[in-house]
Order: C-alpha cells, then structure tokens, then sequence
C-alpha cells in the first residue's frame, strides 16, 4: 500500500522547475504539498486543509519607553543679585610740571627722557600769537551792516548785540577779520556797497513821510534803483534801527542815504529833489565809486 501511494505520488504531474503538485489540468494544488514523512526518502503526498486562524483583536498601544517620555521642565530661579561691583581700571593723565623733580645726575630715568621730549616739542612748535580784530569806524559799520542786509533777506542781527556799541565785525562780514588783508577787504566792502545801492531809504512801512520819500525817489527813475529796508518789519528791528540812529546821526525814520551819506530831513529832500540836485548827488556819488 505505501508502495502505491509512492507510485501514485511520482505520477503526479509538476509545474517545471516547481517542487509542488498539481492537479491533472495543470493547476496548482493549495492543499497538496509533499511532506517527507519517512526515512527512506520517499515523498508522501499529504492532504492539508487551509488553516484560518481567528481575528486577533487589536493590541492596545504600548506605552513609549520611559526614555521617550517628556521632561517636566524644571523651575528656574533667578540668581541672586550681587552686591559687589568689579571697579574698572582708570587712567589718569601724568603732568609733568607738578612732579617733583629727580635728581640732577638722573639722566637716565623715563621722566627725564619724557621731559626732555615735551620740552623739544614746545620748541619746535611754538603757539602763534592771536591777531587782534580789525575796529571799524563808524562809516565802515554802517556800510558793513548795509551789506549785511542787502546780501539776503534771512540776515538778521542777533538780538545780544548791544546797539549803543559798535557791532562785531565778524558777525556781519564774511571774511576773516583777523587776517592781515582785514583792513583792505573792509575798505573793498564800503566801495562795492555804495557802487551796488546809491540810494538807500530806511523805512518805515506805514509811515506817510517813509512814503512820500520813496514816492519822489522812483519818480526820478534811478539806475540802478533805489534799495528799501522796510526796518519796522524785520525781526531784530529793536536792534538795527537803535544802531541806524547812532550811525547816521538822525533821530528816527525814514533815513535816506545816498553814498552812504543822510541826506537831512524830508523837507531837505523835497528841497533838493525840486531843484535836481539830489539826482545830480546821486550821479557823483556813482562817479566817485
């Protein structure tokens, strides 16, 4: 009998290169497989049914690993603050003159080569004396201030300025007033501002003698045309018009001026507008510049 079955079990039919039974259409056998059952090395073929095991219910989820769980932050305390301060090394400058001095035979010391250096250098640069500042006479201040005002309408006059004394020349020219060409460029000043303004009218804008002067002066068609300084609307006029006074040796405005000269009073003016010398002042004074 297991001579037949090992009969019956070498006729089997096989998939080429399959160590598996088949049935005899040529399908695979899911329930036949050759088990080797016995010593002598013969293939019994086996009948195995398809064993189904039952569902297994899901695994609850594992705890992670206790090298995985998070640490609880810890509380942090603030340090103390501490009482002591480090104090910072300071260095302080070492002079040399209130230092005791070393022995004479001492040649060698660092505050004797020191010395020597600082004395050295004194020498070789020695601190230029200041020049003094030009002083201006009062002709020359008035044409300074007049150029002042006529090079731009922002040029006031700082209201520190004392106007019973004579201003500071620095503050109304642009050039160095201590240079050695100081006296030169102040006399060029008073020549070009009289040549560019003949006629100068310090006015007051709601004055009717301030108007009837500027009236007769543009009836006369001057070239070029007279300059105004309205000197009520300015900012510093508490301080120009004080000094308009000092300089030109009239009492109040209007004050008109021409080559830097007043001229007198209105009924001067008319007087000498009639009868044509004003214009005739007027050319000589171009003539003279």
């Amino acid at each position: 009998m297991a001579h037949q079955r090992t009969q019956s079990a070498r006729h089997l039919p096989r998939m080429p290169s399959s160590p598996l039974p088949v049935h005899a259409e040529g399908k695979w056998d899911p329930v036949c497989i050759l088990v080797p059952l016995v010593p002598h090395r013969l293939a019994l073929p086996v009948a195995l049914l398809p064993l189904r095991l039952p569902p297994q219910p899901p695994s609850p989820p594992q705890a992670a690993p206790a090298h995985h769980l998070p640490r609880a932050p810890r509380p942090r305390h603030p340090s103390p603050p501490t009482s002591s301060l480090s104090a910072q090394p300071s260095l302080s400058p070492l002079p040399l003159r209130s230092q005791a001095h070393p022995p004479a035979d001492d040649s060698s010391s660092p505050w004797r080569n020191l010395a020597n250096y600082a004395a050295k250098h004194r020498a070789a640069n020695p601190t230029p004396p200041v020049r003094p500042q030009i002083t201006l006479d009062p002709d020359q201040e008035l044409a300074a201030l007049t150029s002042f005002m006529a090079a731009l309408p922002q040029n006031v006059v700082p209201g520190s300025v004392d106007p019973a004394h004579p201003i500071d020349p620095s503050l109304v020219l642009d050039f160095d007033t201590r240079s050695p060409r100081a006296a030169a460029e102040i006399e060029e000043v008073v020549s070009d501002v009289w040549t560019r303004n003949p006629v100068v009218v310090f006015s007051k804008l709601h004055s009717p003698i301030s108007r009837e002067i500027k009236h007769l002066i543009y009836d006369m068609k001057l070239k070029p045309a007279p300059t105004v300084f309205e000197i009520d609307q300015r900012s510093d006029a508490d301080v120009v018009a004080p000094m308009i006074y000092r300089l030109t040796g009239q009492p109040a405005l209007p004050i008109l001026l021409v080559g830097g000269k007043p001229v007198g009073t209105i009924d001067d003016i008319r007087d000498l507008i009639a009868n044509g010398e004003l214009k005739r002042m007027v050319i000589d004074a171009a003539r003279a510049r």
